[in-house]
């Protein structure tokens, strides 16, 4: 099996997932912290949103350095679909209904302001984005969903965003009715952001890579923690999707979902526009073309990790189904998965990260919708801090408490997740065993009273560790097409040797030794 190098410096196997994003980008090589520093604002995660903070803090005359684990733009950010849209779906029709039309105005016109914001910076900074405006669309394919898309029109309108109600689009598929939202955008993330990081690192500001963040000390100053050396800053922006740093409770008040996508080639053209099903599952859909390539990318299947389900391996079969059901699907040339998180009320977290924790910044809960989402975050925090005021402050303040639109989700995610940390361990407590999973094939296992994973490989070599997330405890469980342990409770993950590929947890998963079919001994 053939096997090349991906844009982290990890190796990957032929038929190992690949965002499309990663694959078309060279790889960044910043050097590590090495030893302490202060500036004015650190800035913890090197994805959209923490780069877009740094940028603007830049901008307004701040020195900022920003610390990722790994490498730049390698994260949740380089495996998103990359649309950047103020339409999230249904969503206007469901705040107004939750909040009121006042707040459906405002979250609009956050999201509007982003697009703005990234072209604006796209032309600044000549960025080859591939940066485009376009239509954007949520459409029903069935009658019985016609009213919610006439619905969300008509609150969409309401809340002075560009919408029309519309019967036709140019997917080769009959809709029975779509929302049209005009002047959205789309572009490669991962080149604009590329482009962003140039702009950061310089003239006492700085991106550091391959450093993790361990810990914040909130103060005055307060310090990052990192394992190579502390920043030590006025201001600290914690943008790790999940905040590494909780002092808000954020473990109750959001969870994971992830979903999947593909870049296909088809028969015919492409089609213009960015595409999103009023369906559930919802599918998702949008062009890409650059050098003479064109593709389709299509996807969907999210869901809740605590929920169970399907295998991802599955969950990437009905995507690809999906697809073949309305084109003329002739390859799959990328797949890759993507996680986010959502808010128990369905609204970012932007802002102070929580009480007693001094000038600490929160961004996090996009929803999916991280393009404008952390774009907005980066404008918003960037007011906090230089002026001590946003417009939009109050509408994603992280301290808000809005029982009516997040009492019902709050009960049901937290009541999930403890049933699922009860029953993972009613099911591996059972009694130890030494067996084997099948090459190729993992297993959630008790090894002299602990919960072991065990991963064994297409060569038969033994990979085996501690099955407890260090960040709160849960057990993770076997992605198959990715070949990782996933935490189904708050996201994190690891590689199937125990190192963390994401957070919120900060160190990886122990080694354990497992008896190997020669009767030895193997844990690495």
């Amino acid at each position: 099996m053939s096997e090349d190098t991906t844009p982290t410096g990890t190796t990957r196997r032929a038929d190992d997932p690949e965002s499309l994003w990663l694959a078309t980008t060279p790889t960044t090589d910043y050097e590590p912290l090495d030893g302490g520093l202060h500036v004015d604002v650190a800035v913890v995660g090197g994805g959209i949103a923490g780069l877009t903070t740094a940028l603007e803090l830049k901008e307004r005359g701040s020195t900022v350095a920003v610390v990722e684990a790994d490498r730049v733009v390698t994260g949740a950010t380089g495996h998103t679909t990359a649309k950047v849209t103020s339409q999230h779906g249904l969503r206007y029709s469901k705040l107004t209904e939750t909040f009121d039309r006042r707040t459906a105005e405002q979250y609009g016109r956050a999201n509007e302001a982003a697009i703005d914001e990234v072209e604006r910076i796209v032309e600044a900074y000549d960025v080859d984005a591939q940066f485009r405006r376009t239509p954007s669309y949520v459409y029903a394919e069935s009658e019985e969903n016609v009213d919610k898309i006439r619905e969300e029109d008509r609150a969409a309108t309401q809340a002075g965003l560009p919408s029309s109600f519309v019967q036709e689009t140019d997917l080769p598929f009959d809709v029975e009715a779509a929302v049209e939202f005009s002047e959205q955008a789309e572009f490669h993330p991962r080149k604009y952001l590329l482009g962003v990081v140039e702009a950061i690192h310089g003239d006492g500001s700085y991106v550091f890579e391959e450093t993790r963040a361990t810990d914040v000390d909130a103060g005055a100053p307060s310090r990052v923690e990192t394992e190579r050396g502390a920043v030590v800053a006025d201001d600290v922006v914690v943008a790790t999707q999940f905040p590494i740093y909780d002092r808000g409770g954020y473990f109750a008040r959001t969870h994971p979902h992830r979903a999947y996508l593909l870049a296909v080639e088809i028969a015919g053209e492409v089609p213009e526009g960015m595409y999103y099903s009023a369906a559930s599952p919802p599918a998702t859909m949008r062009p890409y073309r650059s050098d003479g390539e064109e593709y389709l990318i299509v996807g969907g299947q999210s869901h809740e990790p605590s929920l169970g389900g399907p295998p991802t391996s599955e969950r990437y079969r009905r995507c690809e189904a999906y697809a073949r059901s309305r084109f003329d699907v002739e390859s799959v040339a990328y797949r890759w998965s993507t996680h986010d998180y959502s808010t128990v009320d369905g609204m970012p977290y932007i802002g102070e990260i929580g009480p007693g924790a001094g000038d600490v910044y929160v961004a996090t809960g996009f929803d999916g919708w991280g393009m404008t989402g952390s774009t907005v975050a980066g404008m918003l925090i960037a007011d906090l801090i230089e002026m001590g005021q946003s417009h939009y402050a109050d509408l994603f303040d992280p301290k808000r408490v809005t029982p009516k639109a997040s009492a019902k989700n709050f009960f049901s995610e937290n009541a999930v997740v403890g049933a699922r940390f009860v029953g993972d361990r009613v099911r591996t407590l059972l009694h130890d065993r030494d067996d084997l999973p099948r090459p190729g094939e993992a297993e959630v296992l008790r090894k002299e009273g602990r919960p072991t994973g065990v991963y064994r490989d297409e060569d038969g070599a033994v990979h085996a560790v501690d099955a407890t997330c260090p960040h709160m405890g849960c057990l993770v469980t076997w992605n198959d097409a990715e070949r990782s342990w996933d935490c189904p409770c708050h996201g994190s993950r690891f590689d199937y040797d125990g190192e963390i590929l994401s957070g919120p947890a900060v160190e990886g998963l122990e080694h354990r030794e497992y008896p190997t079919p020669d009767g030895g001994e193997k844990g690495d």
